[in-house]
C-alpha cells in the first residue's frame, strides 16, 4: 500500500464525491426553495440528497466491478461518509453564511453565486481531508481497492 497519495487521486476523490453532493444539494435547494419550504427544512432536504446521490454514484462504481449489494453499500458508506458531512456542513454553512442566499430564490445570481462558492470552499476543505484518509487507507481508498485503475 503506497501511503503517499498524490494530489489527483484525492482530487478525483473529492470531486466524485462534488458531484454527488451538487446533485442532490442542487435538488434540494430546488425542491425546497419552489414549494416554499423553510431553510431549515429546505437544507435538510439537500443534505439527504447529497447522500443519497453521492452514496449512489459510488454504489454504481463498485457494483460495476462485480461487488454484491450490500457490500457495496458497505463500501460507500465507509468511503464517503466523512467527505459527504464535511461537504454538507461547508457547503450550507456557506449558503446560511452569505446574507439573502437562501432567501434569494433560483432566479437570483446571488443563490447560484452563493452555491458555486459553496463547493468551490467545500472542495478545498474536504480536498485535504480526503488525501489524508486515503493515505491512512480509508475514505476513497476503499473504493480503489476494488476498481481496476487503467
Amino acid at each position: 500500500m503506497n501511503t503517499t497519495v498524490s494530489w489527483r487521486t484525492a482530487a478525483q476523490a473529492t470531486l466524485h464525491c462534488l458531484t454527488g453532493c451538487a446533485i442532490g444539494e442542487v435538488l434540494g435547494m430546488v425542491l425546497g426553495t419552489a414549494l416554499g419550504w423553510s431553510d431549515v427544512a429546505t437544507i435538510a432536504a439537500a443534505v439527504v440528497l447529497a447522500f443519497i446521490f453521492g452514496y449512489a454514484l459510488t454504489m454504481r462504481g463498485v457494483l460495476k466491478a462485480g461487488v454484491g449489494f450490500r457490500q457495496a453499500v458497505k463500501v460507500a458508506l465507509a468511503a464517503d461518509t466523512v467527505s459527504i458531512l464535511v461537504m454538507e456542513i461547508v457547503d450550507n454553512g456557506v449558503m446560511v453564511a452569505v446574507p439573502g442566499a437562501m432567501d434569494a430564490g433560483l432566479a437570483s445570481w446571488v443563490f447560484w453565486g452563493a452555491l458555486a462558492v459553496a463547493f468551490a470552499v467545500a472542495f478545498v476543505v474536504t480536498l485535504p481531508i480526503n488525501r489524508w484518509m486515503i493515505g491512512r487507507g480509508l475514505g476513497h481508498a476503499v473504493v480503489h481497492a476494488y476498481h481496476h485503475h487503467h
